[in-house]
């Protein structure tokens, strides 16, 4: 019987259906209506997925248990810090009570519109770049740091706030000066906060080769309306060359103990003559916040 009822359906006709299944009758295919559905091609139904078996979910768990946990060291405007081996107990002190960077954070946030493009000179430790995404909604944000041993926790530190598809990260120097060489020395010192092209004492100083990106081929690929500047006295050459015509909002640290009185008044001078205001409010102890009227 067997048999017989294959070579019947081999010729065409339809098997018999099980006893108390009767399935509904087919569709004439020749004359039912062409449809845009119609015309998909149909996969043959597959056999349903089988649920992963305790040993192989025993596996995963383990797996899982191995990798290291993440410690969160401290929490500051909505972004967690990861443990890295640049934040000592002070510094994570700092962070959480929210004394770390504050005037610059402070001004920034007081001063650059959600929304904007920012360009962040110096990332540092990553954490105010990290504050400006999570609170300003930036369309978007290159940071910038020269110091190549910082790259990799800034990046994780993005990455655990889920702020990697907005911040891009790139290591070199930023300078304006139109035959600015292709690579510069940067001096590491212990505590990351004190790296600087110009350190303040360079026999305690670890020299590194850095490459240079040219602020006019930087404000090309990454147009932007707002500077954050960090640079550890690098902000007066810096202002010397850069058209800062685009540029609506710039806040930054400024290092009187590197370049001392002149080269703050410099620093002010520059900032006019491209037609920026001081914010007297959001301005003090080093920190400017520098507008357009």
């Amino acid at each position: 019987m067997a048999k017989t009822a294959a070579k019947t359906a081999a010729k065409g006709a339809a098997p018999a259906a099980k006893a108390g299944k009767a399935k509904p009758a087919a569709k004439d295919v020749a004359t039912a209506p062409v449809t845009a559905a119609s015309k998909l091609p149909v996969k043959p139904a597959g056999k349903a997925a089988k649920a992963p078996s305790a040993q192989v979910m025993a596996a995963v768990a383990e797996v899982a248990a191995s990798l290291p946990a993440i410690e969160i060291v401290a929490r500051t405007h909505g972004i967690e810090v990861p443990a890295s081996p640049h934040l000592g107990p002070n510094m994570r002190k700092a962070i959480e009570e929210g004394r770390y960077e504050a005037r610059e954070i402070r001004a920034g946030l007081a001063r650059i519109p959600k929304g904007a493009r920012i360009l962040e000179l110096g990332a540092g430790a990553g954490i105010v770049g990290a504050v400006l995404a999570r609170n300003l909604a930036p369309a978007a944000l290159l940071s910038v740091e020269a110091n190549p041993t910082l790259i990799e926790s800034i990046r994780a530190l993005h990455a655990h706030n889920g702020l990697d598809g907005v911040i891009s990260v790139r290591n070199c120097v930023v300078l304006s000066a139109p035959d600015a060489p292709e690579s510069v020395e940067f001096f590491l010192r212990g505590n990351f906060l004190g790296s600087s092209l110009t350190p303040l004492k360079i026999e305690k100083a670890k020299p590194v080769t850095v490459p240079v990106l040219r602020y006019a081929d930087l404000a090309a690929e990454f147009p932007h309306d707002a500077i954050m500047m960090d640079i550890e006295g690098g902000e007066l050459e810096f202002l010397r060359h850069a058209d800062l015509s685009a540029v609506k909002v710039v806040v930054g640290e400024f290092h009187r103990e590197i370049y001392g009185r002149p080269g703050m008044q410099e620093c002010r001078r520059l900032l006019r003559a491209q037609g920026f205001e001081m914010d007297e409010e959001e301005s003090r102890n080093g920190v400017w916040a520098w507008v357009r009227p």
